[in-house]
């Protein structure tokens, strides 16, 4: 969409379908020439002026209209389509979607196999918190995971209120075997933040790098 207008994604936008397709179909081109095999197809936001509840149903119309659109788009590529909660209370107030539970009632609406949620857990918390219990919930349709501390958006061994050495085992019990995304601000230098990855791979009896010490 139009950053500069205040936009953030078109997906869930009445009237900017064309818009969205053309977005699409640049990111598509974009993901292939960089071998990226998923898209996150951002809802946007609720129009300005209007009222959330008054809008909820239109743009969950258009949502569910685009996503198949681009569901079958990007099965003739092979890739996946990924939506993505995003919290309300602290980063975005006009964000339409919001909630875990949200996102898997319109993909369920969608039902397209290659369109999977991009749950990140600091929206997550912010929002419904439960997480263990959420991730056991919508594990099958998790499609991409995005970690960073709450509320300080920093580091994941930084002060805050979840426990990832305690997350990370959940999702190895879970058998998670995609990417973990740290969508955070480092608080200092990028390399020196990464020093809680370097105690997790020794935790787990791993090199750094991810090999395993018997194997080396």
């Amino acid at each position: 969409g139009d950053q500069e207008a205040g936009e953030m994604g078109l997906a869930a936008v009445p009237g900017r379908q064309a818009a969205f397709r053309q977005g699409l179909a640049a990111a598509v081109q974009y993901a292939k020439a960089v071998g990226c095999p998923r898209i996150h197809l951002m809802a946007g936001r609720v129009p300005q002026g209007a009222d959330r509840a008054a809008v909820a149903g239109e743009m969950e119309t258009t949502f569910v209209e685009n996503l198949r659109y681009a569901a079958d788009l990007l099965a003739q590529e092979d890739m996946i389509g990924l939506v993505e909660p995003i919290n309300n209370r602290i980063t975005d107030p006009c964000y339409y979607l919001n909630t875990p539970h949200q996102a898997a009632a319109i993909l369920e609406k969608v039902g397209r196999p290659n369109l999977k949620l991009q749950l990140d857990l600091f929206h997550c918390q912010i929002m419904d918190g439960n997480l263990s219990r959420n991730l056991e919930t919508f594990f099958p349709l998790i499609g991409h995971i995005q970690i960073a501390q709450v509320p300080g958006r920093h580091e994941p061994d930084s002060p805050g209120e979840l426990n990832f050495p305690y997350i990370f085992q959940l999702l190895e019990s879970l058998c998670y075997t995609g990417y973990v995304g740290c969508e955070y601000a480092p608080k200092g230098d990028t390399l020196e933040g990464l020093g809680w990855l370097r105690s997790y791979w020794e935790s787990r009896g791993l090199q750094h790098g991810g090999t395993s010490k018997a194997t080396e």
